[in-house]
């Protein structure tokens, strides 16, 4: 069973899944000189099925990952376009359950892989050397450093907050820690980050952002912070949470996606106002270890291998 992952060019996530897939599945993956000879076609950026010839798409097992919805955005038109995009999907795959029941009754009884995505502990891990990486980065050795890499604003007007990933949210919780905290420094990475640097900008909070980094980079960013928060309404992942794990880094979550799956509960919270609890408990990694270590490659191939020979 050879599979061909369709990934968004968009130097992302979905790149990086596609390209260690490749790397750590050589025998039965196919690059895209020689796509045709593939049995799957792994939509991991859905919405590129539109640039798949037709016929690709009619003469291929057909596997599309959903990564999460957004309710707000959810209107009639997305279900006729994820309708239209159906008729050609042989499976599914989904990170969460909470992002499976977000779909479900829309895809019959067509199977679907609900799985995390693999963890690569090659990539990302500790470093025992915080004030050598601070001054690498133009940290202060001071600082207390809250990291936050992803994307939050909107790309339409780069200026509105991209509001499932919670920008405002994070932004209100880091105004509360300045009170208590004058030494506070936030290090963004990422890409859009418009919405958060004006928000930091105004409430006078220091900041160092760095744009797209390599992977190589970001595992040195982890090792540089005192703690991470992800403040998301709405995610399939996100991917920082096992990155945190593997990086020893104190996180705090939104109850979404794979927060309850991979962190201590005590580590989890609803909204800003009862954020304080959870912070309290931001170093409870050992249930995260545990919980996340059946995904780590090379075993975190194991699910999805089996699914594809399924099909």
């Amino acid at each position: 069973m050879k599979v061909f992952p369709i990934h968004g060019n968009e130097n992302w996530l979905c790149d990086r899944y596609a390209q260690e897939w490749m790397k750590q599945n050589s025998s039965h993956s196919c690059e895209y000189n020689n796509s045709n000879e593939a049995d799957v076609l792994w939509l991991l950026a859905p919405w590129e099925w539109r640039n798949v010839p037709e016929g690709y798409l009619e003469s291929k097992k057909v596997v599309c990952t959903i990564h999460h919805m957004v309710p707000d955005k959810v209107t009639d038109q997305t279900w006729l376009e994820f309708k239209e995009r159906d008729q050609y999907v042989d499976a599914y795959h989904t990170p969460c359950q909470a992002s499976y029941d977000q779909f479900s009754s829309h895809i019959g009884d067509k199977p679907c892989l609900i799985s995390p995505f693999w963890s690569n502990g090659s990539a990302f891990f500790p470093i025992k050397d915080k004030d050598g990486l601070r001054s690498k980065y133009g940290l202060w050795k001071e600082s207390y450093v809250i990291g936050s890499f992803q994307r939050d604003t909107e790309g339409s007007d780069l200026k509105s907050p991209k509001l499932e990933k919670g920008p405002d949210i994070l932004c209100d919780i880091l105004e509360k820690i300045k009170e208590s905290k004058p030494n506070l420094e936030v290090l963004l990475a990422g890409w859009r980050r418009q919405y958060v640097k004006g928000r930091l900008e105004d409430a006078g909070i220091k900041y160092k952002y760095i744009e797209l980094p390599p992977i190589q980079t970001i595992n040195k960013l982890y090792n540089c912070l005192d703690q991470y928060i992800v403040a998301a309404r709405y995610e399939g992942g996100p991917q920082s949470i096992s990155e945190c794990i593997m990086t020893k880094t104190p996180i705090v979550s939104t109850r979404v996606g794979l927060a309850s799956k991979f962190l201590h509960p005590k580590s989890l919270f609803s909204n800003s106002e009862d954020f304080f609890e959870a912070y309290s408990n931001s170093d409870t990694q050992e249930h995260g270890e545990e919980a996340l270590a059946p995904h780590l490659m090379p075993d975190g191939f194991d699910s999805f291998n089996s699914f594809f020979d399924s099909l």
